[in-house]
Order: structure tokens, then C-alpha cells, then sequence
């Protein structure tokens, strides 16, 4: 330094500087270390800032006048300083000589300056609007000259005259210049030009928010306010900041796993393309190859050659789509570990301050503000590492979620299989959240060991090689918590196991609850949840007790090493002394360990499971996909719109092929006919033309743009009219021909909000024919070339098939000239088409047009004749009841129907017009061109005024998800208490208190030991004082372990039980209405993530709270003991802590009540996708309903960001007010050195720099514990569902053998769906004897349904009463009413489990009377070709059977229980008529002396019932007795 600074100026001179009460620094350290740092920084960044800059270009940025200045002042201070170094030149030259450094540091400055003012340019040019670096610059040259500036002050008053006029005056030139510079800096320019922040009405401050306010979270300071005044809402929140939207990181996470995938392809492929390259397609049509060994075996043989092929590593993927963001979080943690041994160093200056009386104040003054400011400066660092790390994690959830959906749209079905939807759903929210944990703490996986080796460092230098004795204790440790952190990983992975079965379970019980209520099975089936969920209990409580072995090992483990440490130091050398500055230095780094020993095994245990995660959602994404080229879709001109040319397909690959040597040839403009028996495969074929069956030989090409109506129709949660429109524009004109031609003009007069009534989820407030039909109009609406119809006409009764199959599917209906394929067991239509395939075992049997196929005489023609007359008796049938009906009606009523109560279906022009259209085949008379008129221009009449002005008062189907606002209720907590137990409750508080006081009690002994060096005492008390101290540390262990047995593993399990017996029992008894109400999604919801709070969430927050709550009260009050005046301080900043704390809650709660609210419809929309996915995938939709999930991830991260940031914006304020406990603990300490001991003075300095650790945890878990313990509160609100009446009256219990007789009546009865909706049934009498057969025939919504569902009190009646066996049935238990009634319901639900078990639940029958039942119900053939017999597993919905066969499995249901009274509702509707006269002939032998009442679609079903009233407007309309079966003593109703 001298060659720079001469010999005149020494570079540092002690008693100027530190031995002095007015200290000073000599002019050589001013001009080289104090100028240079500033500059060093800007340099040493600029290539990293330049490199930043480059990448990321926002837009650019006007001139401002803010600008300008910036620009000016730069360039201003560039000539102040070189102004310096121009006046040494001049010096020179006057011979004056300088030492080298005048000339150094002006020309640096100079050059940094002008540095200085390119970035601030640089900067406006890639549109930053507040720039970090130059901040830090500025502020650093203000800070090292503020040195400077005080001693010219000091130097000028202390001479006469000043000597150097010219650098004195420069160098305040320059010191305000900074000065302005740094305020300039701390306000923001405009945002870029053209940028999205100016489109964007509620843009995310964030992205116009300075540098400062970006490092305190000051931007988010406008949303806590607000939610503290008024909770906030879904509008309050601001836009997702573009880097965070699916947009954004779907795309990145799915560019780089294609390219692992690719990468996996490339690396299998070589290897094996030695020994096996696929044959070309062989011409013949062979199975297997005739040359030795099948392509399969050479694959197979391969196989074992080669090592296992390469997996695509989705980790990989997620690391290079989300690492680098990452690793920014990473560098500040780095930064952070380092400051964190800052203080410990400080400390231990502090206390040896207090030791020596004579040293200047202002060495303790400047340490404590020392303290202050590194402390100030960790809580920034480290939060904006929480930032990254979070954002980062949410990033990956967003991409997960987006990477499952867009997969579970394009899985084969036997991947379907192997995942259900419970486990997907499983995977997007249990798992995809494992990540979101995962990276918040991924950091600690380097940064603990890094921690670990920093602080033993440190203690070496401090207490010498007996910190060996402290590190073989952690060392022991270690392989004690692998061990339990890996039980805690196979009960993790246990558990989820059971979770994934119960939500599968009681995602089934949700979709078929309605069954489950119809057969009173709902018994069995809440035993079935219990078991397992007893199971899941019986893991938690395991894990439980691992855990509180755990708690105990960490929390006591800087206890046990600072024991050890200090036993063995006072007693390895008697020349070793305990003093204050030894303890408490090695205690504040022990304490420091605490952190990372604590997190270590969690990080650990969390990343094990995380990786359970990845592998199952790494083996989703690596699922099969259908071969979109299974089919050729290309448009090439051709005579034939869909061929099939030997077609062999199967479901899956390792099944049995289901269709065999297809070939279908189907003519432009055609309508073909696929006929044949249940179970042929007519749907399978029509899966095999859209692709959803895997092709194994041969070729289908379909020509244009395809419709698909599913046999079981698909509707989404919206409005009836979206569901038709299906994201088409809309057209008035064609809207009203659609409705027209699908009968639906009629139905929407009934609807209450018309065409803008919510339709539940699965279409559950329409009937099975107004879904069928909504499912057609949304295909005819959206006019594609080819209409795949599977069965579409089942589920319409017969006059309304008619009209649908006249008026749209039909040669003259609105289809005419577009190919289609219809598969239907409705005999009549035949004539009509032009084609008729017929299916028999997966194989074409015969094929031809109607008249070809009756000249060929096979068993198809054979078919016919049997069954031909009687649907044409049946066509004639519906037509004759109708012209009757309108004879019931006057004219007037007809014409005006506005006198007629308001809901009721009306009978109006569009009934009459709908009679004028019925024509039967043999019809003659009209000419085929009048009639085609007729029919298909769209009827003339008003249209009536589209709905939209109704559409204030339609009562929402699906309420919207209640946000509960406002603080959690007290009795919520209070609730959780009860069923913890309230004693249990209070006794827990009191031993957390307990265990806490231990603590304390063991450090006030310790500082009562390091006082014994003062005295020098130390040989006479060792051992006393080791082994109190010993026996303090081992209470608090004891008290502990207590503590969390008693808590967590008993209390909190119990609670968990408690909570999900009630909310399961109350949500079984509930009315069928409240399911119509409440999406499956969100009942699942409760039943997943809100258990999952209760169950592990809850007691690990409360544990942590009670910890840090009691850790901060000894605190408060052993520095205020020590220092009373400290309790002055003490009030002020709890005041501020408490209104922090205030202002966080309430706006931390309700982001988080939002967030919540938000992530069922990403479910619900989820499941209702994988429902619907071949629909989708037919009408190509696939990308539109892609962009809706991800705009419903989305609105959830609008919710869940700034509750991330919300937790930041806590931690800086909080943090500060810990710090400020800090410094004046240690300023305290300073002003009453001479009356404190130094062990005094460490301990409540040492306290205090911990205290800011437990006051941000026990905000972050206060808040926790709010946010979580709303899950008690929403689990709570449906354990309060109303209930319907109870399941069995003691008092009122029905004779064992009742009903003897059978006989029905029905006494002026009325019914409405749910409160507040107009009557569907209304003073319907009617009087059943005994043993008749009674069919209910009316047109669909008429209320045939709901007067079955009166019978088994589904719906309660408005007025009248029903009796059986003069018993009024709504005296008695519902399971005593519906165990003695039967149903075979319209649709058939099955449960995934044997198939027996879907018959039997309860197992009250032999396997002999099953086989019977399956006899009778025509399944015996397929049952027992199956391998498993009774055991074969049915999945999940009965997937794998035919709809036909699902229904015949409801009939051998019905034919086990045999009750006096059965009820079928359209219970053969799925069935070709074969199968159907078959079991009409097992209903008539089995149930022959049974009441029979039968809805039905087909009149031939209801043939020989003696009474068939039609039900219109829900009146019995008529009860005719047919004249031409009086005699068979049945009648239809």
C-alpha cells in the first residue's frame, strides 16, 4: 500500500481508528478500499448483467424526464471525478507531486461512472423498469462515502483553513450526486411499450414493481390491506403473471420429456434392430407367421439379450425444463448460509465487549447495530430464496397437472385400466402437490451438510477436539432416523395405497349412489370404506409413533451435543474453563445446527416420497397412446365414406381380439344398420371406426369429419345449450331446426331456465331419453360428414324414437345425404335403411340390404319374421294412443296452453304438429315428397323468445362452492377439541409447557455455570453442575416424547377416525336431491385433500405452534427479566406484530379458502373429461378442452401465488421485528454492561437472535393452522347435511314376510323434485292389486321415473300418501321399505370388484342360487366362459361388459332378491329384441305371482299388461285396459 499511498498516508493506524472515542480512517484506506469496493462490484457483474440483458428483452422503454436526470447526473459525476484527475495532472505539471493513488482511483471512478450511465441506458433499452445492480451500486458508493464525508467535516473543523479546496468541493459535488442517483434508483420507469401490463385491467403489480419493493414484497402490501378491510374475492385477484400461466411452462416441461422419449427411442433401437425388424403386413389375412417364430417371440427372445432397455427419465425433463429458475434460488441460499455465521462471530465480540470496562461505547453500539443490519440483511435473502423456490414449485405443478391431463385424453383403454380415475386424480393432486413441498426445502439436500461443516468449524476453533464428543452423538443419530425415515417411507407409500382404494371406493358409491339408495346396500358399502380406512388409521398411527421418536431425537439432539461437548471439555483439562463467551458463542451455533439437523432427515424422507411420485406419474405419462393413424382420416375423394377392410381389433394387446375379420364397405350418403345380440360387438366396431380399439391387422379409413353418439350418453356440467352447441357458434336458425328434429322443443318448455338450465354433472337433472337426445342434437349441430349413432334410439320411448328416426336419422330426416352407421335392436326401422350389417361373435354374419338379406333366408330373416309383426303392431299402437290422446284435450286447450299450470310439459301446436308427423310404415297416401316437406322444413310456427330473459330467476343447479369469509369460528377449533378430547386437549397444552420450561431452566444453568469463572469456582462444582444440567436436558426429552405420543398418535387419530365415520355416515344419508346438487368433485375433494389436512396436516402444524408459542413467551421473559426496560420495547413491537399478523391472516385464510374453492373444478372438469373422452376425441375437441383445464389451473394459481407471496410479505416484516428484538437486547446489553454478567449478557442476546426464527413460524402457523383447520370446517358442513328419514323405526318395523299380497295404491299423490320446483306427479291415485303386471307408458319427462322413485322414497311426497299392503309406507324405515321392493333401474351401475360381489353384496345367498339367477338372466354362456367365473372382476362403472350385459346383471340382482314387488324402468332398452322376449318370458315365469310395474319404451314389453295409463303431464291420463288382452289379468298403466 505504501507504493500507492506514499509514506505520508499509512494505510491504517490503531489508535486513530479503534483505540479512540472519536475514531477516524486515514485517507489511504479511504481512497483505496472505500473508493474501490463500488466499483470491484459493477465490474465484476457487468458481464453477467450484460448476458441477462441480452436474453431477456421486455420491449422498450420511452426517454423520461426520470430518465433523463439518471442520464445527466451519470454523466456529471464522470466529469466531477475525472475533474480530480485532471487537477493531479495539473498538479504535476506545478510540480506539485501526488502518490499514484490520485491518479488511480478518479480515472476508475471515471471509467465506473461512465459504466454506470451505459447500463441505465442499456437498461431503458430492454425494458427494466427497476434495476437491482445499479441499486446495490449506488447504495454501496453512498455507504463507503459516507466515511469520507465525515471526516473532511471532521478535518475542516478541527484546521483553520482548508488545504485541498478543489477535492474538498468535488467530493461533495460527487456525494450528492450519488445521493440523488440512489433516490432516482428507487422509483420505477413506465412499462415498456406494447407491453400486456398495459392491456391487463388488474395486472400484478409485481411486474411494474421497483427493485426495494421487490426485495420487502412492499407490491403486495395493497392486497393485505384490502383483504383486512373486507374478505376478499375472486375478482380481487390480480392476473397470473405470464411466466406462471400454463402457457407458459406446459409447453416447456412437454418439449423436454418428448425429447427424453425420443432419446430413450434412439438408444433402445440400435441394439435392436440387429435381431428383429417387423415384417411387412402380409397380404393374406394369417394370424401368427408361418416361419418359425412369431414376431412376439423374437421380441421376447431379444429381451433377454440385452440389458434393460433405457427409460425415459422424467426427472430429467423436469430439471431442464425448471432448473436454471431454480438455481438463482439456489445462489441466494448459498449467500444466505455464509451471512448466518456472521452473527454467532459478532456475539461472541459482543460478550468479550462487556468483559473489558475500559473499551469505547462505540464498539458495542456499532455491534449491535452490526447484528442488526446482517441479520436485516439475512431476512432478505433468504425470503427471496423462498420466492424462487416456491414459484418454481408451482411452476411444476401447473406443468404436472397439464402434462396428466393432456395424457389421460390419449391413453389406450388398457392403460385405463391400470390407472382409474381415483389414482389420476390422485396424481394430479396428492402427487403433483408432493413436488410443490419438495422444492421449498430441495435446497437443503447441499446447503445442510454445507451448515453442518461451517458450524463444526467454528465450535473447533472454539471449545478444541472435544467438539468430536458432540459430533459422534449426531453421528449416532444418523443411522437412527435412516432407520425411521425409511419405515416412514414404506408406511407412506402404504398408506397412499389405502387412500388411492377409499377415494376409488367412495368415487364409485358418489357416481352410483342412487343404486346404492334403491337396493338399501348402503351398509355394506360404508363397511367396505370403514375397513379400509381402519387400515389407513392402523399406518398413520405406526407413522405416528416413528415420528414422535423422531421429534424427540432432533429436538433433544443440540441438547445432547452441547451436553456432551461441554462434559467433555471442563473434564478432558482442568485448564478449561466454561466461560460465557465459550457457552453461549458454541450454544448460538449449536442452535444454528438445530436447522439443519432438523431438516435434513425431512428433506430426505420428503424426497423420498416425492420420488414415489415420480415413478407413478413418470409410468402415467409412459403409457400407450391410441395410434392416432389407427384410422386414415384423410379426406381423399371416394365412393365410400367408411371402409373396414380385414379388420382385426382388440381392446387391449394382451386380450383376446374382440372383432375378427371385418369388413364393411359403407357407401357415401348412406345409413347403414348394425344389428345383432348383446355382447357382438356392435359397439366395439363402432369404437374400432373412431380408433379407439387397438388395430391388429388390416385397414379403416373414415372420410370427413365424424359425430359420435354414445350408447350412454355424455353431458357436461353447463347449460343445455352449450352441451349442444359443443363449442360450435351459435345459430338461431339451425338451433331451432335441431331441437325440432330431436323432439327436445317440448322438454324445454319443462326445463325451468329452458335451453339456459345448468345441467348437473352426468346430465343428472334430465332423463335418460333427454340426455340421449341432447347427445344427438349435439351431433347433429355439429354437421360433420360421418354420424356414428350406438343406440341412440334405446333410451326415447316408442312414439318419440319415431319421430327422431323420421326427422333425423331416417332417409328423409335431416341426416339425408351424410353417411351414417346406426346400431339398434328396433326391428321397424329396417325397411328404411340401405344397409344392414349383422354382427354375431365379433364377426360379420350376414350383410346386405333389408329385401337382399330376407332373400338369402338365414338366421337373420328367420329373426325377422318372428318379431317383425309386433313391432308394426307396436308402431301402430303408439300412433292409435296418440290420436287418442288428443281426443282427450278440447281444442282450446291445445291452442292455448297459458291457463295450464307453468312447468308442466304443455300439450301445444308442437304435440300436435308431432301426431300430424306420425306416420306408420304401411301409410299410404302421401307422397313421399309432401311428407319429406313437411318434416324437414323446420316447423314455421313462433319460434318462442330465446330464454335469456328468464334467465334471472333459474334457480342454480349446481350451487357454487361456498367461500366461508371472515375469521375460522372458535368453535370450529372447538370442534377439533371435542373430538380430540377437551381434557386430553388441555393436559397436551400444559406438557408443551412443561417441556419449554425444562428448556429454559436448562440455559438459565448454564449462564448460572459460566459464572463460575468469574469467581473461579470451577474445580469445586463440575460435576454437580454437569449432571443438573444433564438432568434438566434429559426432562425435556421425556416431557416430549409424552407430549407427542400422547398428541399425535393418539389424540390426533382418534380425531381423524371420529371426523370420517360422521362425515361418511352423514353423506350416505343424505337425500338423492343433495347429490343432484353437489358435484362428485368436490364430495371427493372433502374426502381426499380435506381428510388428508385432518389427518397428518393438522397435528403436525399444532405441534410446531405449541413449540415455537412457548419458545417465544420464555423469550420475552428472560429478557425482560435480565432487563426490565426491555419490556418498553416489548410492547410497541407486539403491537406491530400483532397488527402484522392481523393484516396477514386475514388475507392469507381467504386467498387460501379461494384457492381451495378453485381446485375442485380443475377435478371436476377432469373426471367429467376421461368420462367423455371418446366423445371428445370424436368431435375433435381435444385441443378446446385442453385450453379449458389449463385456464382452470390457472384461476387456482391466481389464488395460490399470492398466498405464496403473502408468506413472504409476513417473513420480511416479521423477521424485522425479530432483528429489532435482536438489537436491542444487544443495545441493552451495551448501556448495562457494568451491572450485567457476561453470561447474562449471552443469554439473552443468544435467546434473541432465535426468537426471529420461532415468531415468523408462529405466524406462518398460525395462518397454517386457520388455512387447514377450514378443512375441519368444510368437512364439518357436510357432516350437517340434512339427512333423509332414517333407515329403520323400531317401533314401526313391517312384519318380516311383508308384503304378503303385493297390492299398491296410491291416494292423491303429489311430488316435486326439491323444494321451490313446480309438482312433476300431481293427485295421482291409483289402486294395484296383488300379483298384476302393470306398464307405465307416456312420453320421455313425463314422470314415469320419478312415480317409481315415490315408491322407494327417493323423492318425498308433497301431499297424498302411497301404501303397501295397507302399511303407509312413509311410516316406515327406509332399508324395511326398499329391501322388500326391486328395481331394475334405466341405467345400469355396476361397482369395480367381483362380479359376485355386484350381485351379493351382502352375501346372503349360495353360489347356487347365483348361478341360478344368471341363468335365468341369460348370462350363465358368458359367465362361465369367463376364467374367474363368479370371481371375474368388473371395473370400474362395469367398463368391460357391454351396456346390454350391464343390464342383465341387474336383472339376475332383481331375480336373487325376488321381493313381492318389482319395478323396471326401462330395463330392456339396451337389449336386441331377442334377448328382450327372452326376458320378458323369465319376468313372466319368476315374477308371475308377483306387481309388476315396467316403463317401457317398446309397447311389445307391455304387450300382455291388463291397465297402461300414459302419464302426461303427470296425471294418469288414461287407464284403458286394451281390449285385446283384457283376458291375461294385467294391465298397463
Amino acid at each position: 500500500m505504501e507504493r500507492l499511498c506514499g509514506p505520508e498516508l499509512p494505510f491504517w493506524v490503531a489508535n486513530q481508528t479503534l483505540h479512540t472515542d472519536q475514531p477516524d480512517l486515514p485517507l489511504c484506506f479511504q481512497l483505496t478500499v472505500l473508493s474501490w469496493l463500488p466499483c470491484i462490484y459493477l465490474w465484476t457483474v457487468s458481464p453477467i448483467y450484460l448476458f441477462y440483458l441480452k436474453k431477456n428483452n421486455r420491449g422498450y422503454i420511452m426517454m423520461s424526464i426520470m430518465n433523463r436526470f439518471k442520464t445527466v447526473f451519470g454523466l456529471l459525476l464522470w466529469f466531477v471525478c475525472w475533474t480530480d484527475l485532471f487537477y493531479t495532472f495539473h498538479e504535476t505539471q506545478q510540480e506539485i507531486s501526488q502518490p499514484p493513488i490520485f491518479f488511480i482511483t478518479p480515472l476508475m471512478l471515471g471509467m465506473t461512472m461512465l459504466l454506470a450511465t451505459f447500463f441505465i441506458q442499456c437498461e431503458r433499452l430492454r425494458g427494466v423498469q427497476s434495476s437491482g445492480v445499479l441499486f446495490i451500486f449506488w447504495f454501496l458508493s453512498v455507504l463507503c462515502a459516507v466515511v469520507p464525508f465525515r471526516s473532511k467535516i471532521l478535518q475542516a473543523s478541527s484546521e483553520v483553513e482548508v488545504t485541498d479546496k478543489l477535492r474538498f468541493t468535488t467530493f461533495y459535488f460527487y456525494f450528492g450526486l450519488v445521493v440523488l442517483e440512489l433516490i432516482l434508483c428507487c422509483f420505477n420507469e413506465k412499462p415498456p411499450l406494447f407491453s400486456n401490463v398495459v392491456a391487463d385491467p388488474n395486472v400484478c403489480p409485481e411486474s411494474t414493481a421497483g427493485f426495494l419493493s421487490k426485495m420487502t414484497f412492499w407490491w403486495f402490501t395493497s392486497m393485505a390491506i384490502k383483504g383486512y378491510k373486507m374478505p376478499l374475492e375472486a375478482k380481487d385477484l390480480w392476473s397470473l403473471n405470464q411466466r406462471d400461466s400454463a402457457k407458459a411452462t406446459v409447453p416447456k416441461l412437454l418439449k423436454e420429456w418428448e425429447k427424453e422419449q425420443a432419446t430413450a427411442k434412439r438408444e433402445q433401437n440400435p441394439s435392436s434392430q440387429v435381431f428383429y425388424s417387423k415384417p411387412p403386413p402380409s397380404t393374406t389375412n394369417h394370424v401368427g407367421g408361418e416361419s418359425g417364430t412369431s414376431p412376439e417371440e423374437d421380441e421376447v427372445l431379444l429381451s433377454g439379450q440385452k440389458a434393460v432397455p433405457r427409460q425415459p427419465s422424467f426427472l430429467r425433463a423436469l430439471i431442464k425444463a425448471f432448473g436454471p429458475y431454480f438455481l438463482i434460488g439456489s445462489a441466494y441460499k448459498l449467500l444466505q448460509d455464509v451471512i448466518t455465521f456472521v452473527n454467532p462471530q459478532l456475539l461472541r465480540m459482543l460478550i468479550s465487549f462487556t468483559k473489558q470496562k475500559d473499551a469505547p461505547d462505540w464498539w458495542g453500539y456499532s455491534l449491535a447495530f452490526l447484528m442488526f443490519f446482517t441479520a436485516f440483511l439475512q431476512t432478505l435473502i433468504l425470503h427471496q430464496h423462498f420466492q424462487y423456490c416456491f414459484v418454481t414449485g408451482m411452476h411444476v405443478r401447473t406443468a404436472l397437472i397439464g402434462a396428466i391431463y393432456r395424457k389421460s385424453l390419449v391413453i389406450t383403454n388398457a392403460a385405463k385400466r391400470s390407472s382409474t380415475l381415483g389414482e389420476v386424480v390422485n396424481l394430479m393432486s396428492v402427487d403433483a402437490q408432493r413436488f410443490v413441498d419438495l422444492t421449498t426445502f430441495l435446497n437443503m439436500l447441499w446447503s445442510a451438510p454445507l451448515q453442518i461443516m461451517l458450524t463444526l468449524y467454528f465450535l473447533w476453533q472454539n471449545l478444541g477436539p472435544s467438539v468430536l464428543a458432540g459430533v459422534a452423538v449426531m453421528i449416532l443419530l444418523i443411522p437412527f432416523n435412516a432407520v425411521i425415515a425409511m419405515k416412514s417411507r414404506a408406511y407412506q407409500v402404504e398408506q397412499m395405497q389405502h387412500k388411492d382404494s377409499r377415494i376409488k371406493l367412495m368415487n364409485e358409491i358418489l357416481n352410483g349412489i342412487k343404486v346404492l339408495k334403491l337396493y338399501a346396500w348402503e351398509n355394506s358399502f360404508k363397511e367396505k370404506v370403514l375397513a379400509i380406512r381402519q387400515k389407513e388409521l392402523n399406518v398413520l398411527k405406526k407413522a405416528a409413533y416413528l415420528g414422535a421418536l423422531s421429534t424427540m431425537a432432533w429436538t433433544s439432539a443440540p441438547f445432547m451435543v452441547a451436553l456432551t461437548t461441554f462434559a467433555v471439555y471442563v473434564m478432558v483439562d482442568e485448564n478449561n474453563i466454561l466461560d460465557a463467551e465459550t457457552a453461549f458463542v458454541s450454544l448460538s451455533l449449536f442452535n444454528i445446527l438445530r436447522f439443519p439437523l432438523n431438516m435434513l432427515p425431512q428433506v430426505i424422507s420428503s424426497l423420498v416420497q416425492t420420488s414415489v411420485s415420480l415413478k407413478r406419474i413418470q409410468s402415467f405419462l409412459s403409457h400407450d397412446e391410441l395410434d392416432p393413424n389407427s384410422v386414415d382420416r384423410r379426406n381423399s375423394p371416394s365412393d365410400f365414406s367408411v371402409t373396414v377392410v380385414n379388420g382385426k381389433f382388440t381392446w387391449a394387446q394382451e386380450d383376446t381380439p374382440v372383432l375378427h375379420n371385418i369388413n364393411v364397405l359403407v357407401p357415401q350418403g348412406s345409413l347403414l344398420a348394425v344389428v345383432g345380440h348383446v355382447g357382438c360387438g356392435k359397439s366395439s366396431l363402432i369404437s374400432a371406426l373412431l380408433g379407439e380399439t387397438e388395430k391388429l391387422e388390416g385397414d379403416v379409413s373414415v372420410r370427413g369429419s365424424v359425430a359420435y353418439v354414445p350408447q350412454q350418453a355424455w353431458i357436461q356440467n353447463a347449460t343445455l345449450r352449450d352441451n349442444i352447441l359443443f363449442g360450435k357458434l351459435y345459430s338461431e336458425q339451425k338451433y331451432r331446426c335441431v331441437l325440432e328434429a330431436c323432439a327436445l322443443t317440448p322438454d324445454l318448455e319443462v326445463l325451468p331456465g329452458g335451453d339456459m338450465t345448468e345441467i348437473g354433472e352426468k346430465g343428472i337433472n334430465l332423463s335418460g331419453g333427454q340426455r340421449q337426445r341432447v347427445s344427438l342434437a349435439r351431433a347433429l349441430y355439429s354437421d360433420a360428414d360421418v354420424y356414428l349413432l350406438d343406440d341412440p334410439l334405446s333410451a326415447v320411448d316408442a312414439h318419440v324414437s319415431k319421430h327422431i328416426f323420421d326427422n333425423l336419422i331416417g332417409p328423409e330426416g335431416a341426416l339425408k345425404g351424410k353417411t351414417r352407421i346406426l346400431v339398434t335392436h328396433g326391428i321397424s326401422y329396417l325397411p328404411q335403411v340401405d344397409n344392414i350389417v349383422v354382427m354375431a361373435d365379433g364377426r360379420v354374419s350376414e350383410m346386405g340390404s333389408y329385401q337382399e338379406l330376407l332373400k338369402q333366408n338365414g338366421a337373420f330373416a328367420e329373426f325377422l319374421r318372428n318379431y317383425a309383426l309386433e313391432d308394426i303392431i307396436e308402431e301402430d299402437e303408439a300412433t292409435e294412443e296418440i290420436i287418442d290422446d288428443e281426443d282427450l284435450y278440447p281444442e282450446d286447450t291445445l291452442s292455448n296452453h297459458t291457463d295450464m299450470v307453468d312447468g308442466e310439459p304443455v300439450i301445444n301446436e308442437a304435440k300436435r304438429k308431432f301426431i300430424r308427423q306420425i306416420s306408420i310404415i304401411s301409410a299410404d297416401g302421401e307422397t313421399p315428397k309432401s311428407r319429406s316437406v313437411r318434416r324437414h322444413g323446420c316447423s314455421q310456427r313462433k319460434h318462442p323468445e330465446p330464454q335469456e330473459k328468464e334467465s334471472q330467476r333459474i334457480e342454480k343447479l349446481i350451487q357454487a362452492e361456498t367461500a366461508e369469509t371472515g375469521r375460522v369460528k372458535l368453535k370450529v377449533y372447538l370442534e377439533y377439541a371435542k373430538a380430540v378430547g377437551l381434557l386430553l386437549s388441555v393436559l397436551i397444552c400444559i406438557l408443551y409447557g412443561c417441556q419449554s420450561a425444562a428448556a429454559i431452566g436448562a440455559n438459565i444453568w448454564l449462564s448460572e455455570w459460566t459464572n463460575d469463572a468469574l469467581q473461579n469456582q470451577t474445580e469445586d462444582n463440575v460435576n454437580m453442575r454437569v449432571a443438573v444440567y444433564a438432568a434438566l436436558g434429559i426432562t425435556q426429552g421425556v416431557l416430549l416424547l409424552v407430549t407427542c405420543l400422547l398428541s399425535q398418535t393418539y389424540s390426533m387419530v382418534r380425531a381423524a377416525k371420529l371426523m370420517h365415520r360422521n362425515l361418511l355416515q352423514r353423506v350416505l344419508r343424505a337425500p338423492q336431491a343433495f347429490f343432484e346438487s353437489s358435484p362428485v368433485g368436490r364430495l371427493i375433494n372433502r374426502f381426499s385433500k380435506d381428510m388428508d389436512a385432518i389427518d397428518s396436516q393438522i397435528p403436525h402444524q399444532i405441534d410446531i405452534w405449541m413449540h415455537t408459542f412457548w419458545y417465544t413467551l420464555n423469550v420475552v421473559l428472560v429478557c425482560s427479566a435480565l432487563t426490565p426496560m426491555f419490556l418498553l420495547v416489548v410492547a410497541p413491537l407486539m403491537v406491530f406484530y400483532w397488527w402484522v399478523q392481523r393484516f396477514y391472516v386475514a388475507t392469507s385464510r381467504q386467498l387460501k379458502r379461494l384457492e381451495s374453492i378453485n381446485r375442485s373444478p380443475i377435478y371436476s372438469h377432469f373426471s367429467e373429461t376421461i368420462t367423455g373422452s371418446s366423445v371428445i376425441r370424436a368431435f375433435g375437441r381435444h385441443s378446446a378442452f385442453v385450453f379449458m383445464s389449463d385456464m382452470k389451473v390457472d384461476e387456482n394459481q391466481k389464488s395460490y401465488y399470492p398466498g405464496i407471496v403473502s408468506n413472504r410479505w409476513l417473513g420480511v416484516r416479521i423477521e424485522f421485528i425479530g432483528n429489532c428484538i435482536v438489537l436491542f437486547a444487544a443495545l441493552f446489553a451495551v448501556t448495562g454492561k457494568d451491572d450485567l454478567n457476561p453470561g447474562l449478557v449471552g443469554l439473552s442476546v443468544s435467546y434473541a437472535l432465535q426468537v426471529t426464527m420461532s415468531l415468523n413460524w408462529m405466524v406462518r402457523m398460525t395462518s397454517d393452522l386457520e388455512n387447514n383447520i377450514v378443512a375441519v370446517e368444510r368437512v364439518k358442513e357436510y357432516s350437517e347435511t340434512k339427512t333423509e328419514a332414517p333407515w329403520e323405526i323400531e317401533d314401526k318395523k313391517p312384519p318380516p314376510d311383508w308384503p304378503i299380497q303385493g297390492n299398491v295404491e296410491f291416494h292423491n299423490y303429489s311430488v316435486r323434485y326439491r323444494e321451490g320446483l313446480d309438482l312433476v306427479l300431481k293427485n295421482l291415485s291409483l289402486s294395484v292389486k296383488g300379483g298384476e303386471k302393470v306398464g307405465i307408458v307416456g312420453r320421455t319427462g313425463a314422470g314415469k321415473s320419478s312415480m317409481t322413485l315415490c315408491l322407494f322414497r327417493l323423492l318425498e311426497a308433497a301431499e297424498g300418501e302411497i301404501s303397501i299392503d295397507d302399511v303407509k309406507i312413509s311410516e316406515i324405515g327406509l332399508h324395511d321399505l326398499r329391501s322388500k321392493l326391486t328395481i331394475i333401474p334405466q341405467e345400469p351401475v355396476l361397482f369395480s370388484g367381483t362380479l359376485r360381489m355386484n350381485l351379493d353384496p351382502f352375501e346372503k345367498y349360495s353360489d347356487e342360487e347365483v348361478w341360478k339367477a344368471l341363468e335365468h338372466s341369460h348370462l350363465h354362456k358368458f359367465v362361465s366362459n369367463q376364467p374367474a367365473k363368479l370371481e371375474m372382476e368388473c371395473s370400474e362403472g362395469g367398463e368391460n361388459l357391454s351396456v346390454g350385459q350391464r343390464q342383465l346383471v341387474c336383472l339376475a340382482r332383481a331375480l336373487l332378491r325376488k321381493t313381492r314387488i318389482l319395478i323396471l324402468d326401462e330395463a330392456t332398452a339396451a337389449i336386441d329384441l331377442e334377448t328382450d322376449d327372452l326376458i320378458q318370458s323369465t319376468i313372466r315365469t319368476q315374477f308371475e305371482d308377483c306387481t309388476v310395474f315396467t316403463i317401457a319404451h317398446r309397447l311389445n314389453t307391455v304387450m300382455d299388461y291388463k291397465r297402461r295409463p300414459p302419464l302426461m303431464g303427470s296425471k294418469t291420463a288414461s287407464s284403458s285396459s286394451s281390449s285385446s288382452f283384457d283376458d291375461k289379468g294385467v294391465r298397463i298403466l
